[in-house]
């Protein structure tokens, strides 16, 4: 079993800057992949990012290609999302995700949320113009 627990959300006005961390327990932070995906208010939950095991391959949603970048410290189980040049767009529940299978890192597969095992609770953040 793996637990989740996102934090760093909040409200901030377009064009600042947010960091979400994500903290896991439970099974070997590094034998899992990472992803963040976002949920607006009436949208479906989309894909944001994807990191493999060792950070060494990152997949972006096409909206936030040069604005955000996902990490991972594999030593302090945690996953990052700098959020830089934010948009009211932006705003949603984020929600950090781990997949526990290992296959090729493959975007077609860990931009899905049917790729992911286990998630957090999530964490809002709010952009206003």
């Amino acid at each position: 079993q793996v637990q989740l627990v996102e934090s760093g959300g909040g409200l901030l006005q377009a064009g600042g800057s947010l960091r979400l961390s994500c903290a896991a327990s439970g099974r070997t932070f590094s034998s899992y992949a990472m992803g963040w995906f976002r949920q607006a208010p009436g949208k479906e939950r989309e894909f944001v990012a994807a990191i493999s095991w060792g950070g060494a391959i990152t997949y972006y949603e096409d909206s936030v290609k040069g604005r955000f970048t996902i990490s991972r410290d594999n030593a302090n189980s945690t996953v990052y999302l700098q959020m830089n040049s934010l948009k009211p767009e932006d705003t949603a529940v984020y929600y950090c995700a781990a997949a526990t299978g290992r296959t090729n890192f493959r975007r077609s597969y860990y931009s899905s949320s049917t790729g992911y095992d286990y998630w957090g609770q999530g964490t809002q953040v709010s952009v206003s113009s």
